[in-house]
């Protein structure tokens, strides 16, 4: 049985046995109640994952997929979630349970599946997987880059980041134009913004949106008092802030309410 990938899904199977060895290797201590492999394809991934047992559930949207892996993976038959990971509701599939995400994820989908984990951070404290390479280093980078920006700092600001190494295109079927990054994530152990965090991500996103302008330009949606304004923080760009100083910008905004 043989499955063909599907342009429209973003599918590029992983053919190298050491890389897919490496990536379960980054999630091996969990203690999480429920690992959740997204997109395992033809389950070459899986096969590191299977020692996880009746924790191991598996997201596949493909059908093919799904046939091959229920016939040579026969005890995970009923833990295959047939469903569009980006659709599933992860507290009411797994309520009161912590969740390890791990894959070689869809990468026309991969941004959108950052910011569900961001949604159900409370449920996640910890993802590890393969991104295009653009994608990783955008997760994982630090001010001052040129790919630092919304993902950088939503995740950054409740995940410690690490670019883990970096995959060639030779050991996918069908090889995709780019190269690849594994990277993990390990939410931080206080996860709390100390300011409104439905703020944070609105400002964080409205400066981005903008980013050559400087912070007193590109937030004046916002419509700040002349006093708020005089700040030094307003002269910088967006990519200069911290995590950190995001958070002290928005309890700025928050204290001019």
């Amino acid at each position: 049985m043989s499955v063909r990938a599907k342009k429209h899904l973003g599918q590029h199977f992983l053919t190298d046995q050491t890389v897919a060895q490496n990536i379960a290797n980054l999630v091996k201590d969990t203690s999480s109640d429920i690992i959740l492999e997204i997109g395992p394809g033809t389950g070459v991934l899986t096969q590191y994952l299977n020692h996880f047992g009746s924790k191991l559930h598996l997201v596949e949207i493909d059908t093919e997929s799904v046939d091959y892996l229920k016939v040579h993976y026969l005890g995970l038959s009923d833990r295959i979630i047939e469903k569009d990971i980006l659709k599933i509701n992860l507290s009411e599939l797994f309520p009161d349970q912590s969740l390890t995400l791990v894959g070689n994820y869809p990468y026309n989908i991969s941004t959108q599946i950052v910011f569900k984990m961001l949604s159900y951070r409370d449920m996640i404290p910890e993802m590890a997987g393969m991104f295009q390479k653009e994608v990783a280093e955008r997760i994982c980078a630090q001010p001052g880059s040129k790919v630092y920006g919304i993902l950088s700092v939503l995740t950054q600001a409740f995940y410690e980041c690490q670019y883990a190494f970096t995959v060639p295109p030779h050991v996918f079927n069908p090889p995709p134009r780019v190269e690849s990054g594994v990277i993990y994530l390990k939410r931080k152990v206080n996860f709390s913004l100390k300011c409104d965090e439905i703020l944070f991500f609105k400002v964080v996103k409205t400066a981005f949106q903008q980013r050559r302008k400087t912070l007193r330009n590109s937030l004046k949606t916002f419509q700040m008092s002349d006093k708020l304004k005089e700040d030094i923080i307003f002269e910088k760009r967006p990519e200069q802030l911290s995590v950190e100083e995001f958070i002290a910008l928005t309890l700025l905004l928050q204290s001019d309410i």
